[in-house]
Formats: C-alpha cells, sequence, structure tokens
C-alpha cells in the first residue's frame, strides 16, 4: 500500500508539473503556434521524457537576459557601420555588375534588419572537398604572421584536429595571436589537455555556452553552429565544414562527405572579422578595445559582391532565414538548394511549391543515408508536398551530404552554415554568404548538376510506392519537426 500510494503521489507531481510546464509554453513562451503544440503533445502524452526535453531543448525565457549584453554591444557595433544604409535607400549606389541592381531589395532587407554591408571588392574560390579544403587551411595557417581567428562548431581531437592544434600552437610561440572560439556542445568531448599545449604557447581558446557539468548542457539549444576562419585579415573561410577526419572523407559510416566552403579575399573579411570579435567577446567576456587593427586598409582584390549574414537567438529577425525566402522568391529560373535537413517553416516551404508552381525550375538535394534518423525521417516528410508541386527532389548517395547552398537563376546565391531547417532559422548561431555574381554562382550550379549524377530522384511514383512503416516513422518525425 505504501509503495502504490507514493507511486500515486508521484504521478500527481508530474501532472501538476507539465500542467506548469505547458502554461509556461502557452502563455509565456510566445512560440510559433505549431511549435507550441509540439511541446503540449510530447508534455501531456509522455509527461516524464516530455519534462526532460523541454529542460535541455525547450526553455527560453531566459533567452533576453542571457544575450542581453552581447546583443547591446552588437547594435552599439554595427550601427557604426549603417552608412551605406542611405545609398541604398536612395538607389545610388553603384554597382559593378548590373544586374546586382535586381537584388537591391534583398540586399537592403540584410543591411537594415542585420547591418550586412555589401561589398563589391572580393574574390572567392569555392571548395566541396574536405581533402581539397584541409590542405588549403594548412597552408595558410602556416603563412599566418599576425592573427589567427577561429571560431567552430565541432572540432574533432583526431589527426586534423591535433595537425591544426600542433600549428596553432606552434604560431603562438612565434608571437602570432591565436584565439579559438569552439561551441560547448559541439565540443562536448574535448578535454583540458586538447588546447594545453596551445595555452602553454600564449594562445587563447573560449567555449561558447560550455556544460556546467560534464558532458551536461542545459543550454543545448543554443548552439554556435558558425564556422569561421581569419588570417592575418588577408584571407577567410567559411561554409559548412567542421574540423575532423571525417569531413575529409575519413570516416567509415559516412565515406565521402560533399560540404561547400569558401575562401575569400576583400572587404568581406571586415564583416566575418566583427561576427567572430562579438562571438569571442561573449564567450571570452574579453573588452573590444583595438578592433582598428583587425580591419586594415584594404586594395581590391577582385570584383565579386558579398554580403555577410548572421543569424541567431540573439536576433530580433531571422536574416539567413529571410534572405534563403527572397532568394526563392525572386527567382524566375532556377532554384538550386542542398541540405542535409529538410524542416522548412511554412513560409518557406509554400515559397518553394509556389516557385514549381510557377514554372520555376525548383531542385532540391538531400542526403541518402541520414546522420540523425529522426530528422531523416522528419525531412522526407516534407518531400511529398514538394514533389506534388513540381520541385524535383535527390538524395545524394556517393556518401553524405552536408552542403548548406542556395543558387538562383545563375546570378544570387547563398553558401554558409545555416541549414534548410527550423533548428538553423530560429536557435543555431549560423552564417552566410550572400553572393551575387554570374561566376560564383555559376560555379555553385555546375557542381550541383554534376552532384546529380551521384543521386537519385525520388519521383512521385516511388514516394507514393513507399511502405507503410515509412509513412508511419514520417508522420510521427514530422510531428515533432518544430522541436527537432
Amino acid at each position: 500500500m505504501e509503495l502504490s500510494s507514493f507511486v500515486w503521489k508521484l504521478a500527481d507531481i508530474i501532472f501538476i508539473i507539465n500542467i506548469f510546464l505547458v502554461l509556461i509554453v502557452v502563455i509565456f513562451e510566445r512560440r510559433n503556434p505549431v511549435a507550441t503544440l509540439s511541446w503540449i503533445l510530447l508534455l501531456v502524452f509522455v509527461p516524464i521524457l516530455g519534462f526532460l526535453m523541454y529542460i535541455f531543448l525547450g526553455q527560453n525565457l531566459q533567452r533576453k537576459k542571457l544575450f542581453y549584453l552581447k546583443e547591446e554591444e552588437e547594435h552599439e557595433l554595427l550601427s557604426l557601420l549603417a552608412g551605406q544604409d542611405v545609398s541604398l535607400r536612395k538607389k545610388s549606389l553603384n554597382f559593378n555588375d548590373p544586374r546586382t541592381q535586381d537584388y537591391l531589395d534583398l540586399i537592403y532587407l540584410q543591411m537594415v534588419s542585420n547591418y550586412s554591408l555589401l561589398t563589391q571588392d572580393n574574390t572567392v574560390e569555392v571548395f566541396h572537398d574536405g581533402q581539397e579544403l584541409f590542405e588549403r587551411i594548412l597552408a595558410s595557417l602556416r603563412n599566418a604572421k599576425y592573427y589567427i581567428h577561429m571560431e567552430y562548431f565541432i572540432i574533432r581531437n583526431d589527426s586534423i584536429g591535433r595537425q591544426i592544434m600542433k600549428i596553432l600552437a606552434e604560431k603562438a610561440r612565434e608571437g602570432v595571436e591565436v584565439k579559438l572560439l569552439y561551441d560547448g556542445m559541439g565540443c562536448i568531448r574535448l578535454t583540458p589537455r586538447f588546447f594545453r599545449k596551445l595555452h602553454e604557447a600564449g594562445g587563447r581558446s573560449a567555449a561558447f555556452f560550455p556544460p556546467f557539468l560534464p558532458y551536461i548542457n542545459i543550454r543545448i539549444n543554443y548552439r554556435n553552429h558558425r564556422k569561421i576562419l581569419i588570417i592575418d585579415g588577408d584571407e577567410a573561410y567559411v561554409g559548412g565544414f567542421n574540423v575532423g577526419d571525417e569531413y575529409r572523407g575519413l570516416s567509415p559510416r559516412f565515406g565521402h562527405w560533399r560540404d561547400c566552403h569558401l575562401n575569400i579575399r576583400g572587404s568581406a573579411i571586415d564583416s566575418l572579422e566583427m561576427r567572430f570579435l562579438l562571438d569571442w567577446r561573449f564567450a571570452a567576456r574579453d573588452p573590444l578595445s583595438d578592433t582598428d587593427y583587425y580591419f586594415p586598409t584594404r586594395k581590391p582584390e577582385g570584383d565579386s559582391a558579398i554580403q555577410i549574414v548572421s543569424s541567431g537567438p540573439d536576433m530580433k529577425y531571422p536574416a539567413v532565414r529571410n534572405g534563403y525566402l527572397k532568394l526563392i522568391n525572386k527567382a524566375q529560373h532556377n532554384v538550386y538548394i542542398e541540405t542535409p535537413y529538410l524542416i522548412p517553416d511554412e513560409s518557406i516551404l509554400e515559397a518553394l511549391k509556389i516557385a514549381a508552381l510557377s514554372g520555376v525550375d525548383v531542385r532540391l538535394m538531400i542526403p541518402y543515408k541520414p546522420d540523425h534518423f529522426y530528422v531523416y525521417w522528419a525531412s522526407l516528410s516534407y518531400v511529398g508536398e514538394l514533389l506534388d508541386a513540381g520541385v524535383r527532389c535527390y538524395r545524394y548517395k556517393k556518401g553524405f551530404l552536408h552542403s548548406k547552398k542556395i543558387c538562383c537563376d545563375g546570378f544570387a546565391s547563398s553558401v554558409g552554415t545555416a541549414n534548410l531547417d527550423i533548428r538553423s532559422f530560429e536557435l543555431n548561431f549560423e552564417v552566410n554568404a550572400f553572393i551575387y555574381d554570374e561566376e560564383i554562382t555559376g560555379q555553385l550550379e555546375e557542381s550541383f548538376l554534376l552532384a546529380l549524377e551521384d543521386s537519385v530522384e525520388i519521383t512521385r511514383e516511388a514516394y507514393a510506392a513507399r511502405p507503410m512503416r515509412f509513412r508511419f516513422k514520417e508522420g510521427l518525425f514530422r510531428l515533432l519537426s518544430p522541436i527537432l
């Protein structure tokens, strides 16, 4: 009887806690209604698991408190760069390529909502292969003379990770300023020993939202998903590759790793540097002083137009998502998209369908082999709607597809860290390069079309004939997709 009484009391307590959490979600969180409904269903029907998931994944009441200082500093700093605003509003800004004028509304959107300056003196080199990219990165690091600023979501303690750390330590001993920023969740397995030689040599590292206990992080939702590397202010890297052997195609599980990364030279580096300094300030608690050193006077490197766009839960608008939406809506001929995770919000989903129904050639590529099964099944649940509207969908079979890029009409494109999913739009800290250039976008589109040879198309007939167990998984994880 005593055990039975205890069980009933425990059940009552769990029920009260769940009612309390439901009220918090409904009244205080002000979420998207679909996400709110998903959390309510989880809390009501799976109370204990739902409670734990909410603690680690759901709560965002402290969002403003957590990011207040960072947001305040960001507004103060980035407002100094808003002088381009007047030229854009008056449409008096001169463009290297007349076609850039067609994207004036997108450029202005990112300017006023994200302080994203348009720079038109850049050169861009595109990488899709990890071996080639890391050979270039290692060479760039060895050539550093003044400073190295690195920011990554994942850094592995493996062959390439140790090579990079060795070079960073060597450069720090030479007097080069080395700052390494990593995500507390993405690098949760790294120990202090991994950074010891770097610290002993005078280099510095900082964790973005480190776990308060080993392997436990209640801020799991706030992931710094950015990948930025800046060397001497002369060149910068940004894109989808993290640091690890699997990104060089050496993982037995995934094999070849398809991704997209950029090497940039030109004034767009200043925007990436500003992004890094703001993130470093937040994680390392360093004052922002003497920053002029990181923004040298430049000679034009090329003529490619680029905007660096950041997004995250500390920002008022989902800038990368809005940029994707604008690109899709503006497309007249084609939209090519590569993404490892397809969980679009309603506006992106409708934009893709409307574009296809309007006669635009919309093609979408996702992985054939998933790394997260729940996201994979949720992604496939959206494919049917897209196929019905005329979107052509493919699954990349050669290895794992991790690329995050969108190309439109042979001129405008975006490459960066943001997936086509709600997590990237609302919860992760992301950074993308929006490019207005026929040559670079042409390269990205050509690479997409070549990758179709290593992909299998999902036809409407094949999708309709999928087994019932697939449909069940898709339906289940589609229901939970707003909180995945």
